[in-house]
């Protein structure tokens, strides 16, 4: 007979068995799901009928939940922008503009990481398009090998943090209770104050460095800088609006209300599109005319819908057959870009690549969260949350204890572990007590215990987003660092990439510290005395609560948990 109280520990070592034995990580949190459910049936803890929730919390969480359409949208984006050479162009111009200052084009590699973040949301493509393009040039100019692999593997894991990152709408998916939400929006604008300072982090490493070292991070030489005054500006200019405008389409719209996540990451989708068709050599002077003929007309409905906005009533009657003519033209214009997409050769290659690797991600995703459902609801079925409370309430120190070793935990757990796999499998275990834990500490400054403990759940997934950028930079599965040796020349030797690394991982972890120490960094911008809604489509397991002192046991058939499958409330109005 096994005790109650030794099956989440059990689950959970299970689970770390079958991964280091190296089978896929989705089968295997469905195997150990089910195979302890049978040990759980047989021994009474709960009955069959639990197990309905299984389907239920799959067809209603995972496979409807709109949410997780964004994620296809943005990894399609990233794909397509990452062949459009928007990086070479915007790395040139930057490397030109901070040529003459020691570590020039190291703080142009950050800049442009940063950017390339906020659009990509993938480190794969920033990591090699950066490391291409900006490697030989950083080894002509004589920069040292430790610090030029360091900079340009930190900078690619940027996009980790950068909204709109797929971590943090994974994360958004996972950090969920009976009585609060992360949503995405939140989420983001939580994560844009460290990715700012994560930046400056980068920037003063790299001045301290060129003061310390001078010789280890050279100015670039006088007769490489090339032009300088109006004609770089315009050069930099040239990279820097089309990726503001798709971050105004993908971000702003989403922040100012406009968009739902998956509407502004459709709209990002095929922004990027047109920005890579807009890029192309054939992309021609017809093209080029119509191109602008949609922009004059989107300027020109946004600027009738300003001044004959009404309110409620919507935009003046007499004003609205401009704007929808205005729209109408946008529309024709978009229609053109995306034809001409499709008959230039390159682009339609571009493109159905860009769909294949869009197809694999979401494919991987979808399985991972089947496994992990089945997984989750057994473990609650077994008091997993109870004991995962009960493990972390006996930490000393309070909320400082905890966040010490749950960072820890996942410093460690990223050696071995990619970020969706950490975000599926710890996070949904560790939201509840960071919620309880963590909301007392922020309620003074949130005015109201709803939007404390919202806010706890935001910080927490900011911070466990900082913290995990670093699975990509460390061994044995630094993927950043694979990349980066994958495209890196023969002279570069693989103990400076991995040596290299190391500094910008203790920034990594100085910039985890801070966001624990400095909860406004991620709670300045969110709404204050508002909380975050429960995703409607949520299956809700309800099951008696075991005292403390109760002695393990089996429990009666007749007293097995409820489910509750009925639809929330707010879903039903």
């Amino acid at each position: 007979m096994i005790p109650l109280e030794m099956m989440p520990p059990l689950m959970f070592g299970g689970l770390v068995v079958f991964m280091l034995v190296g089978f896929p990580v989705a089968f295997s949190l469905l195997a150990v799901g089910l195979f302890f459910a049978l040990i759980a049936i047989a021994e009474g803890f709960f009955g069959v009928p639990f197990l309905q929730a299984v389907p239920q919390r799959i067809f209603g969480s995972v496979l409807a939940n709109d949410l997780l359409l964004a994620i296809p949208f943005f990894t399609f984006m990233g794909a397509v922008l990452e062949k459009c050479r928007l990086a070479e162009d915007m790395l040139d111009s930057m490397g030109r503009l901070f040529g003459g200052v020691r570590g020039g084009l190291g703080y142009s590699v950050i800049i442009v990481g940063f950017i390339l973040g906020a659009i990509t949301g993938t480190v794969a493509a920033q990591v090699i398009a950066m490391a291409m393009i900006s490697l030989p040039v950083m080894m002509r100019y004589g920069y040292h090998m430790r610090y030029a692999t360091g900079v340009l593997a930190a900078s690619g894991t940027i996009t980790q943090l950068v909204p709109p990152s797929l971590v943090l709408v994974v994360l958004a998916d996972q950090l969920k209770t009976q009585t609060a939400a992360a949503d995405v929006g939140s989420m983001y604008l939580g994560a844009w104050g460290p990715s700012v300072i994560q930046i400056a982090l980068f920037a003063l490493y790299t001045f301290i460095l060129s003061r310390l070292k001078p010789e280890w991070l050279p100015a670039a030489p006088t007769h490489e800088q090339g032009p300088r005054g109006w004609a770089l500006w315009k050069q930099c200019l040239q990279g820097i609006i089309p990726a503001a405008v798709l971050i105004f389409m993908v971000l702003g719209t989403m922040m100012l209300g406009v968009a739902t996540p998956t509407e502004s990451g459709a709209m990002g989708a095929l922004g990027a599109v047109i920005l890579a068709v807009i890029r192309h050599p054939e992309f021609s002077g017809r093209d080029k005319l119509v191109f602008r003929a949609g922009m004059v007309a989107l300027a020109l409905a946004a600027v009738i819908g300003t001044f004959y906005f009404k309110g409620q009533s919507g935009i003046d009657a007499a004003a609205k057959p401009y704007v929808q003519a205005s729209l109408g033209v946008l529309y024709l214009a978009v229609a053109w870009m995306l034809v001409r997409a499709s008959r230039i050769q390159p682009l339609r290659e571009l493109i159905v690549q860009s769909y294949q690797s869009t197809m694999r991600l979401t494919a991987m995703v979808v399985f991972i969260l089947i496994g992990s459902t089945c997984f989750s609801v057994v473990f609650q079925g077994v008091d997993g949350g109870l004991w995962v409370e009960h493990l972390f309430n006996g930490i000393p120190g309070g909320w400082i204890g905890f966040l010490l070793v749950v960072n820890l935990f996942v410093f460690f757990l990223a050696f071995f572990l990619d970020f969706f796999e950490i975000a599926f499998i710890v996070v949904p275990m560790l939201a509840p007590v960071a919620q309880k834990i963590l909301a007392p500490e922020l309620e003074p400054m949130m005015g109201s215990p709803e939007a404390a403990a919202s806010a706890a759940l935001v910080w927490f997934g900011v911070m466990l987003c900082v913290n995990m950028q670093t699975s990509f930079m460390h061994p044995p599965f630094g993927f950043a660092l694979f990349y980066l040796r994958g495209v890196a020349p023969k002279e570069v030797k693989s103990s400076d990439i991995y040596w290299g690394a190391l500094p910008w991982v203790g920034l990594q972890m100085l910039m985890v510290l801070l966001v624990a120490a400095l909860p406004q960094t991620v709670t300045y911008f969110l709404d204050r005395g508002v909380g975050g809604k429960v995703e409607s489509g949520d299956l809700q397991i309800e099951q008696p609560a075991i005292p403390d002192a109760l002695p393990a046991q089996k429990q009666d058939d007749q007293q097995e948990p409820e489910l509750n499958f009925s639809q929330p409330e707010e879903e039903k109005k």
